[in-house]
């Protein structure tokens, strides 16, 4: 049996529609207050997953505002997983990594790859997903998806926003910042048989794009996080979910 069926029905049907919209508070966000923000306007909003940093009172956190709504737990120490997952998360997850690029911390497949059979063999029956380093060339990044699989990931991310570098204002600045985890998804997608996740550097704008490209579902972070606003993160969480149908209609799909 896949370790996918041990999500929630609803985020196995978002997966499987290739239509999830999961939104990150982020990997080193550890503010309680930030976070139960970003939860309740992903409630509100209509996304299907909220990630959060690993810390079990995160987890607990989100449950208690946001009753329902799956719990990722993302990070890159595989020590720090199970306490997570014993507090209610449903999934955990190796990265992404943006926030450790402007440190110069840089992730290599081999580390990446270590770190994901470490949490398997931590967790064997819990969803994992792992990101992949836009750092690495792209053939070398569709590689090292296959090997992550053959490792023991469930799904795999992409990513990407921190390395564009657009030159536009409006839609078509937009798009080319989103253009490198967008060509990861369209590569990634067609050479490993698990789902694809494609985050960092999405908006509205290329949400449509992200599943066009084969993905079964994005991750939106600072699109939503670093807003001030309560009713603003709600507003761009449901402009979000709303960018989705179109897109599920290009994959061939009615939108549910």
């Amino acid at each position: 049996m896949s370790r996918l069926s041990s999500l929630p029905t609803t985020l196995q049907q978002a997966i499987r529609q290739g239509r999830l919209l999961k939104v990150i508070a982020g990997l080193d966000n550890f503010d309680a207050a930030s976070v139960q923000r970003v939860a309740a306007a992903a409630a509100a909003g209509g996304a299907d997953l909220v990630d959060v940093a690993c810390e079990p009172a995160l987890v607990r956190l989100v449950a208690a505002v946001a009753p329902g709504l799956p719990v990722c737990v993302s990070g890159v120490d595989p020590a720090l997983f199970p306490a997570a997952v014993a507090a209610g998360a449903a999934m955990v997850e190796i990265g992404n990594y943006d926030s450790f690029y402007p440190q110069g911390r840089v992730f290599d497949a081999a580390e990446v790859l270590e770190l994901t059979r470490r949490s398997r063999d931590l967790l064997p029956n819990t969803v994992l997903s792992v990101t992949v380093p836009h750092t690495l060339p792209l053939d070398e990044q569709e590689r090292l998806a296959v090997d992550l699989v053959a490792a023991g990931a469930d799904l795999i991310q992409t990513e990407g926003g921190t390395g564009a570098r657009p030159v536009s204002a409006g839609a078509l600045g937009l798009i080319e910042k989103a253009a490198p985890t967008l060509a990861a998804a369209h590569a990634i997608s067609r050479a490993v048989p698990v789902p694809v996740l494609c985050a960092s550097g999405l908006s509205a704008v290329t949400v449509p794009m992200a599943l066009a490209a084969g993905a079964a579902g994005v991750g939106i972070g600072s699109a939503v996080n670093r807003l001030q606003d309560d009713l603003a993160m709600v507003a761009a969480v449901r402009a979000l979910r709303e960018a989705m149908p179109a897109a599920v209609m290009v994959r061939g799909e009615q939108p549910q």
